[in-house]
C-alpha cells in the first residue's frame, strides 16, 4: 500500500519553511528557523580567541551544542545537564562539522564562533533545520564581524543547507515529518554545500535494506529540496 503524507505534500515537497533573523537580541545572530511545524532557535556568538590545540596557529574554530527544550515533544522530556544523551553529542558535533565546511578558518582568524541550536518544537528534522538556519545565524555572525572592522574579509566560502529524506513503502519521501521519521524503513540526513557536494550523509536501514536504485532516487530528492532551502536562504539573508 502506498504511503499517504499526514500532511498532503508531494514525495518531493518540503514543509513550509521560514527563517526569521534577529530573533533575540544579543547574538551576533539570531535566526529561529522552522520547517514545517519543527521550529529551532539558532544563535551564533562570537568570542576572541580559541581552543588550547590552535593557540598561535592564527586559524579560528566553530563549534555548536544542540539542546531540545523540555517542552519541544508532546511528552516532557528532562534537561540534560552534565551528562549529554549520545544523541545530543552525534547531532551537535554533526552540525559543527557542517557549518566549519562553510569556512576558511585561516581567514577567519583567531576567534571561536559558537553556535547553539536549541529546538523549541519537534516535528521530525530537528537536525537538518538546525544546520540550515545555523548558517543564515552564521551568516549574520560574519557580516557583523565585518561591520566592526574585526575581518578584512568574509571567511565564508561556502552556503550550507541540510534535510532529511527516507523510504515509506518502498517510494523515497522527502524532508520527513515526524509521524514519517518514526514510520520509515530507510532515514537519511543530507548536509550539501552550495555547488551540491557532499559534507555529510547520515543514512541507515531502520528496517529491511536499500539498493542503489533506491539510494540514487532519496539522494536525487535530497538535492531538489537543498536547493530550494538554499534559495529561501539566501532570499531570507536579502531582507
Amino acid at each position: 500500500m502506498a504511503w499517504q503524507r499526514p500532511d498532503g505534500r508531494q514525495p518531493d515537497e518540503l514543509r513550509p519553511v521560514k527563517f526569521v533573523r534577529n530573533f533575540t537580541q544579543y547574538s551576533a545572530g539570531a535566526v529561529l528557523v522552522h520547517f514545517g511545524n519543527t521550529q529551532v532557535l539558532c544563535t551564533a556568538s562570537v568570542q576572541p580567541g580559541v581552543p588550547k590545540f590552535l593557540e598561535g596557529s592564527g586559524q579560528g574554530w566553530l563549534t555548536a551544542e544542540y539542546r531540545m527544550l523540555p517542552s519541544a515533544t508532546q511528552q516532557r522530556k528532562s534537561r540534560e545537564y552534565m551528562r549529554l544523551s549520545g544523541r545530543t553529542q552525534e547531532i551537535q558535533r554533526l552540525i559543527g562539522r557542517s557549518l566549519r565546511a562553510a569556512l576558511d578558518l585561516t581567514a577567519l582568524g583567531e576567534i571561536t564562533l559558537t553556535i547553539d541550536a536549541d529546538v523549541l518544537q519537534a516535528d521530525g528534522g530537528t537536525r537538518t533545520a538546525a544546520i540550515t538556519g545555523a548558517y543564515v545565524a552564521l551568516e549574520d555572525a560574519v557580516q557583523s564581524l565585518l561591520a566592526a572592522g574585526q575581518l578584512a574579509a568574509s571567511p565564508l566560502r561556502h552556503q550550507v543547507a541540510a534535510v532529511s529524506v527516507g523510504l515509506l513503502a518502498g517510494e523515497p519521501f522527502l524532508d520527513l515529518n515526524y509521524a514519517e521519521d518514526v514510520a520509515a524503513d530507510i532515514d537519511f540526513n543530507v548536509v550539501l554545500n552550495d555547488q551540491l557536494a557532499f559534507i555529510e550523509l547520515q543514512g541507515t536501514a531502520e528496517e529491511g535494506s536499500f539498493n542503489r536504485q533506491q539510494l540514487n532516487q532519496m539522494l536525487d530528492y535530497a538535492e531538489i529540496g537543498i536547493k530550494e532551502l538554499m534559495q529561501q536562504q539566501r532570499r531570507a539573508l536579502e531582507v
